[in-house]
């Protein structure tokens, strides 16, 4: 085994704090507006693989405040090529993000040509290179009171609410379909041999199949986990949702890396995930003015100054076969 391979990467993203406001409906079916924060965090490990051909991506919009783009890709080809078609997921995920207008286009359009242009410039780099680079992809685009996702292959979206498993995407591989017509349970896909032979993913002859979800308004306690197959191979919804909720998001990413490495037993793939979680953020009170009143014993004269209104300004505080 090679040198520091327990050793994995956990980072506190530099845009791992967003403030937006979120329009809910309440029980008077008047509109609320609530003050939500988003803590996020990514992380990798290689596995005991001997290329990370993984990537992860947590992009902030440069010009809208609240909008950041989680992408997680899982590359496959061999002799590098994996690496060579994730790193193309992520860079039209930037470029897709950059140009992205709410006023011109929706969420759904943008990552939908997100897909499309990574799924072409994958092909032509098979051209140029003796590999034949695949890659899944799972992308999800926050925004203030909402998020979208699109995903092809069988790299996972988890929506959590607290500790309920709220959606999940549904992974474009030949064993979950037999899951879906009831020929196989859950338990026997996992070690089904071929488990990870995809149907559709980002490269190749076939127009890519991409799926799509949302969920409107978000809500505190709503959470996010983009992830690889290193690392969904290894949880139940019910223990990843319970992780989530009782953890903020790197003690999070942590406890899910030391498990999926020992749950492994040497025979693990590369690992990524990115954690998204909502929270409310308390309004800071505005402190009360204090009130001049005029002592019982004043004069007259002292009293009509006393009742006089304060002048003056009060300011209050301030994301084919496995390798």
């Amino acid at each position: 085994m090679k040198a520091g391979r327990d050793r994995f990467h956990v980072r506190q993203s530099s845009c791992s704090v967003h403030n937006f406001t979120s329009i809910n409906a309440s029980e008077n079916s008047e509109m609320a507006s609530v003050s939500l924060q988003v803590e996020s965090c990514v992380a990798q490990h290689i596995g005991d693989r001997d290329e990370q051909e993984d990537r992860v991506a947590l992009l902030p919009h440069p010009r809208l405040p609240g909008t950041l783009l989680a992408v997680v890709a899982d590359g496959m080809g061999g002799f590098s090529g994996g690496g060579i078609a994730s790193d193309q997921v992520v860079h039209k995920a930037r470029e897709a993000l950059d140009t992205f207008a709410p006023a011109s286009e929706t969420p759904q359009q943008a990552l939908r040509a997100m897909m499309d242009e990574a799924h072409v410039i994958i092909n032509l780099a098979s051209y140029t290179s003796q590999t034949h680079p695949h890659s899944t992809a799972a992308a999800l685009l926050l925004q203030p009171g909402r998020a979208d996702w699109a995903h092809c292959g069988d790299s996972r979206i988890y929506h959590f609410r607290g500790d309920r498993l709220m959606s999940r995407t549904r992974d474009h591989s030949m064993v979950a379909q037999l899951v879906e017509m009831g020929a196989l349970r859950e338990d026997q896909a996992l070690a089904h041999p071929q488990r990870s032979m995809l149907y559709t993913c980002l490269g190749g002859d076939r127009e890519p199949q991409v799926d799509f979800g949302e969920v409107e308004p978000l809500q505190a306690q709503d959470s996010f986990v983009l992830c690889s197959d290193g690392l969904w191979t290894y949880f139940s919804e019910f223990e990843l949702g319970s992780i989530l909720s009782s953890h903020p998001p790197r003690a999070a990413a942590e406890v899910l890396m030391e498990r999926a490495r020992g749950r492994a037993r040497g025979g693990g793939d590369n690992v990524s995930l990115v954690i998204l979680k909502l929270r409310e953020v308390s309004a800071e009170p505005v402190p009360t003015p204090p009130v001049a009143t005029a002592p019982a014993a004043a004069t007259a004269p002292a009293a009509a100054a006393a009742q006089k209104p304060l002048t003056g300004r009060l300011t209050p505080p301030g994301v084919a076969r496995r390798k």
